[in-house]
C-alpha cells in the first residue's frame, strides 16, 4: 500500500468502479453530514483525483458497473428513502 492523492470530498459508502482507460469513478456516498450525488475521477499513475458530472440523485450503498459501451450504470442504494 502506498498513499496517494486525497479525494475532493472525503466519503464513505460509495462506489469506486475502473473505468476501460484504467481511471477509477468514484460516485456518491456520505460526508458524514450529508449524502452526495457527486462523483469523482482517479487517475492512478498521477494520484489525482478531478471532478466529474453528479448523479441526478444522492445515494449511498448503490452499485455501479461498468458497460461495454464505456458508460457506467449506477442504480439503487437509498438517501432518506430506499431508490
Amino acid at each position: 500500500w502506498i498513499t496517494t492523492g486525497n479525494m475532493i470530498v472525503a466519503r464513505g459508502y460509495h462506489t469506486a468502479t475502473v473505468l476501460s482507460n484504467g481511471t477509477v469513478l468514484v460516485t456518491g456516498g456520505w460526508n458524514g453530514s450529508v449524502y452526495l450525488s457527486s462523483a469523482e475521477l482517479y487517475d492512478p499513475p498521477s494520484g489525482s483525483w478531478t471532478t466529474t458530472g453528479s448523479m441526478s440523485v444522492a445515494r449511498v450503498y448503490h452499485t455501479a458497473t461498468a458497460l461495454s459501451n464505456g458508460k457506467v450504470l449506477v442504480t439503487g442504494g437509498q438517501n432518506d428513502l430506499y431508490l
